[in-house]
């Protein structure tokens, strides 16, 4: 009698496990009645605060669908959101709760590359409000990738410390090696920005046509870059007489902000909402390289293998909202993508100088991943 029990306790935690494994990918049975919808997301702290703001107000302003988010927070060794997907689709899914997903234009190919456009569910614009509010369009997919908001990396300084800073990726490899433990850049696994740093300062050695190519080829042209990573290592900022790479986003900006060193590359948002916040010094300011560190546009794609296109939709439709996009705005700083005059100019102040169509992108899909690996191999291992 006891073995049985115990058997029947197994059998019962065994479907527990099941079930909590598939819970990510399985559509919820609230999802069934045509009203509850999921949004993926993933990225730093601010990028979640963000969308938990959001997906309150869309709920609050509106009865016929119900908003629920899933996040995954940058760094923290979890499968990444874009491999899921992937994964779900090549292994033929049709029934997820992958309803509206969060991604950059540079996604975007990646999935393009990998799938195919069945991947993607075609955006109903004719029927969106709010769509002729867009300002920009993406390069690809504009059927079916709807971008709300423009982020991209940029140098941020202390100009106390640092009145001239530099204005060309040579002039700030130069100040490195001249202000040695003054400058870091996060661990390019770990935040976008020290992925832009490491990306950038490779592909700056390479036709710029090769920063939009997944094509594996160009992997054979990395050395040069690599060479370049390894002069500067000695110069980085170090803790114990060690050299050290910060990890996530904030784990620089938090060196920045606290004057342990004067320079970094930041994402733009995070600087100036930091500030906008009271937590950033004033002293710290942003300026662009050129050749510039990579941005994007970020958007919503709703995958063919999710549940509910229709709520997904209407979300899609909110963001391009004056009101979603003053949130956005006064939440993370992002860069609006409709006419700053449908806003609230307190907001735009802070970001006005900023301008979407001059970032400068990078989509190489998995050459990305290639990429952090080798850099865990060759750079973060040196002494």
């Amino acid at each position: 009698m006891k073995i049985a029990g115990k058997l029947m306790l197994g059998m019962i935690a065994g479907a527990m496990a099941i079930a909590s494994l598939t819970s990510c990918t399985t559509a919820s049975s609230a999802a069934d009645d045509g009203k509850t919808f999921t949004i993926w997301a993933s990225g730093s702290d601010n990028v979640k605060v963000q969308f938990e703001q959001q997906v309150a107000k869309f709920n609050e302003i509106q009865d016929e669908y119900e908003a629920e988010l899933q996040f995954i927070t940058s760094g923290t060794g979890a499968e990444s959101l874009s491999s899921r997907l992937i994964a779900a689709y090549q292994s033929g899914q049709t029934n997820t709760d992958y309803d509206l997903v969060e991604a950059s234009d540079s996604e975007v190919i990646n999935y393009l590359n990998q799938c195919g456009e069945d991947f993607f569910v075609e955006a109903d614009t004719a029927s969106m409000e709010n769509y002729s509010n867009l300002q920009y369009q993406p390069s690809v997919g504009q059927e079916y990738y709807i971008p709300y908001r423009g982020t991209t990396v940029l140098l941020a300084y202390n100009s106390d410390t640092v009145p001239n800073p530099p204005t060309t990726a040579e002039e700030l490899y130069q100040w490195i090696q001249d202000n040695p433990g003054r400058f870091a850049y996060n661990t390019p696994g770990s935040g976008g920005a020290g992925s832009s740093f490491v990306q950038t300062s490779i592909y700056n050695f390479l036709p710029e046509e090769a920063l939009s190519s997944p094509d594996e080829v160009w992997a054979e042209e990395w050395d040069q870059g690599f060479e370049l990573l390894e002069s500067l290592h000695p110069y980085m900022y170090q803790s114990a007489g060690k050299v050290v790479y910060p990890n996530k986003n904030q784990g620089t900006l938090d060196l920045l902000a606290n004057f342990e060193i004067d320079m970094c590359p930041a994402w733009a948002d995070m600087v100036i909402s930091q500030k906008m916040q009271g937590t950033m010094p004033e002293s710290i300011q942003l300026v662009q390289i050129d050749p510039a560190f990579t941005g994007n546009l970020c958007g919503f794609i709703a995958p063919s293998f999710g549940t509910n296109h229709e709520g997904a939709q209407a979300f899609m439709d909110y963001m391009l909202s004056p009101d979603a996009q003053n949130i956005a705005l006064e939440s993370m700083a992002a860069l609006p993508v409709i006419d700053f005059s449908l806003l609230d100019q307190e907001l735009v102040k802070n970001i006005e100088t900023l301008n979407i169509s001059e970032f400068r992108s990078s989509s190489i899909g998995d050459l990305g991943t290639q990429i952090n690996e080798r850099w865990d191999r060759e750079i973060a291992t040196l002494g």
